[in-house]
């Protein structure tokens, strides 16, 4: 099962340094909302770096980076680093640290994207933060393995992964609140952000 964490402290930052930057900087973000606001603030949150459906923060592509690193609630920020701290490692040591930090950051990118363009066109007013799209990236590439290369991905990761992804269904749709759209372009930015890596630079080999 490679979605099973076995290291200790110092092996998870020695084996997985990109996925160690991002949880200690979604965690420093989220302490500095705290004191610069709060980081259910609105005003605070555009300061900082969220993404908006309106002018003028439609217009700075900027945020579509920053918003990936920013968290509306403690619950916000553990359910995200959760699945980062557990989930992403097999993806960074099977790809390598900048292939691994490209599919994280396109995914999060690509969702933020589509979402403010899908609330554009629906001219609803929308503020939007959150790991969540990059971490379904990481969920797509995992499911381009499941699906096309399944002898890198045993049977037991398969059905964890499918059962992630159907209660991510549910779980989007279920709660009014949640970013729907993100989760939806970051499953696609990773699916084929792993399948284009594999085509430029080659195959990758499980270590």
């Amino acid at each position: 099962m490679i979605f099973i964490r076995y290291e200790n402290w110092r092996n998870y930052l020695r084996y997985y340094p990109v996925t160690s930057l991002i949880l200690v900087t979604n965690l420093a973000i989220y302490c500095i909302l705290l004191f610069n606001g709060g980081a259910s603030n609105p005003d605070t949150l555009f300061r900082f770096g969220a993404v908006g459906s309106e002018l003028p923060y439609s217009q700075d592509w900027w945020r579509y980076v920053t918003a990936i690193f920013l968290h509306v609630s403690f619950s916000h920020l553990l359910f995200n680093c959760f699945a980062i701290l557990v989930f992403a490692p097999p993806l960074e040591r099977l790809l390598g640290w900048w292939r691994y930090a490209l599919v994280f950051l396109v995914s999060g990118i690509l969702g933020n994207a589509l979402s403010m363009a899908m609330y554009r066109h629906a001219m609803e007013p929308t503020l939007s933060v959150g790991a969540s799209g990059a971490i379904y990236g990481v969920y797509g590439a995992f499911l381009y393995i499941a699906l096309l290369q399944r002898q890198i991905m045993d049977e037991g990761s398969r059905r964890t992964l499918y059962a992630i992804l159907m209660v991510g269904v549910i779980f989007s749709f279920a709660v009014s609140s949640t970013n729907w759209m993100a989760h939806l372009g970051g499953l696609i930015g990773g699916f084929f952000m792993y399948g284009l890596l594999i085509r430029l630079t080659g195959r990758f080999k499980t270590r």
